[in-house]
């Protein structure tokens, strides 16, 4: 009956655990963005980048995916922690060990030190089975399991910010590409029309039709869509280059798909700013991380308590290889130690101090990894949204001097204007359509960053995408 009584006290107090239990933090949520579309689509599940419409993207996306290096590093640390968690969950229970050993030994007839009794020399053999269990009584190795089960799931949300980062750094490199392109087929088009007149204004100077002024004006205008070009010559291998890495590849030439104009614009998504909490990756791992510190917590509490286990040995030993596995060969012993602090100057109180420092500094970061997410969500809803009106002026903008520009060139074929006219409305013409060029690939990114700002379920989708490279 005592041994009983003394199981269930051991047994009920092994279902208390010291320390906090979690609690989500209070967290101010607006029940709305600012800047709600009112078009906006429930998409956040979709591959959104497939509403772009381009196979190529679809395809370097889906290459980055499989090979990205920081995504293959994300995976190794969720290694990391599950091997972590599976050796404090060990401890909850009973270890064994095996164990055998078996010698000779002489002692010198003569001299000082005593012979033994029996034959000299001897022989001794033993295999013994050992057992050790420490009884969680105030929760320690469950809190310690807590925080470790919490640092896999950190490490997972980890893993899907990554691969969130990773899609949407991939579809804006490659739109920044497409713009390049765009501004370097803009600047050869300029330069080949400022050449022409150039070469047909320089034969007009040797016969005295034209002044050096027209001339000049003219090749200024020609060198100036020429830098242009060197300079696009120069970004687009960079562009390249670092869209080569996130694929994780050397850098190379990237292949092409759609034109910046022939790319499609994705549909706005639809979501309440409490559809944060769950589905953005960082959020989540920021969650996870103050579970883990909450936890810590108790582990530290549990320092002030008892430690309390149970070790027992059972074997076999003889001096006789012959009657070691006899019955008169059995060795046993067990018992329960028991260790508790008595002064330790300060230094439990310590750890539990900076425990609980640690709690609280997750939890502002927490709230603050909120707040980001509320911020950039508003940001990419007001970017699309005033970009798409400033895109739709620059394009009446560029319409109405590409209208300039032809009437400019009629006056002056007439005899109405100088040349000066027509430079100035090519100028105007060149510097609107590089800006046209450059607005919309603005609006792109802005999608891209809005989908990577609400996350959702197409994490989950992408993530289905690396798992062929993983296996």
């Amino acid at each position: 009956m005592k041994k009983a009584i003394i199981l269930l006290a051991v047994l009920l107090l092994a279902g208390c655990a010291v320390g906090p239990d979690y609690k989500r933090p209070a967290v101010d949520v607006p029940q709305s963005f600012r800047f709600e579309d009112k078009e906006a689509k429930d998409l956040a599940n979709t591959a959104w980048w497939e509403q772009f419409n381009d196979p190529v993207l679809n395809d370097l996306i889906q290459i980055a995916l499989q090979e990205n290096k920081d995504v293959k590093v994300a995976a190794a640390r969720i290694e990391q922690f599950v091997g972590q968690y599976v050796s404090t969950r060990a401890a909850l229970f009973p270890q064994f060990g095996v164990g055998a050993s078996g010698g000779m030994q002489r002692f010198p007839e003569s001299g000082s030190v005593a012979l033994p009794s029996g034959k000299n020399p001897n022989d001794f053999w033993q295999v013994f089975l050992n057992g050790n269990w420490e009884i969680d009584i105030w929760g320690k190795i469950r809190r310690a399991t807590e925080s470790a089960r919490a640092g896999i799931l950190s490490s997972e949300e980890g893993r899907r910010t990554v691969i969130l980062s990773l899609v949407a750094a991939v579809a804006s490199a490659y739109i920044d590409l497409r713009d390049a392109d765009r501004e370097m087929e803009i600047s050869r088009k300029t330069a080949e029309a400022y050449k022409e007149s150039l070469r047909i204004f320089e034969l007009r100077f040797k016969e005295g039709f034209s002044s050096s002024i027209e001339v000049n004006m003219i090749k200024g205008e020609y060198e100036l869509a020429l830098s242009r070009i060197s300079f696009y010559g120069k970004t687009i291998p960079q562009l390249e280059n670092g869209l080569s890495i996130l694929l994780g590849r050397n850098p190379g030439p990237i292949p092409r798909g759609k034109t910046l104009d022939e790319l499609v614009l994705p549909d706005v998504p639809a979501g309440l700013p409490s559809d944060l909490l769950a589905q953005r990756p960082d959020i989540r791992g920021s969650e996870q991380d103050l579970i883990a510190a909450n936890a810590q917590i108790g582990v530290a509490k549990s320092l002030y308590y008892p430690a309390i286990s149970l070790t027992g040995v059972f074997g076999l030993a003889s001096t006789d290889l012959s009657r070691l596995f006899t019955s008169s060969s059995r060795a046993w012993s067990w018992a329960v130690p028991v260790t508790a602090p008595i002064f330790t100057a300060g230094a439990i109180r310590g750890q539990v101090k900076s425990a609980e420092a640690f709690q609280r500094e997750l939890v502002i970061r927490y709230q603050q990894v909120i707040q980001i997410a509320f911020r950039e969500v508003d940001d990419s809803l007001v970017d699309q949204k005033y970009t798409k009106d400033q895109l739709e002026a620059i394009g009446r903008q560029t319409a109405a001097l590409r209208e300039y520009a032809r009437l400019a060139q009629i006056r002056f074929d007439e005899g109405y204007t100088s040349y000066l006219e027509v430079l100035d409305a090519n100028r105007s013409l060149f510097n609107a359509e590089l800006t046209y060029a450059q607005t919309k690939a603005i609006l792109f990114r802005s999608f891209v960053n809005l989908y990577k700002a609400m996350g959702g379920g197409w994490v989950t989708e992408a993530d289905k995408m690396t798992a062929a490279s993983e296996e």
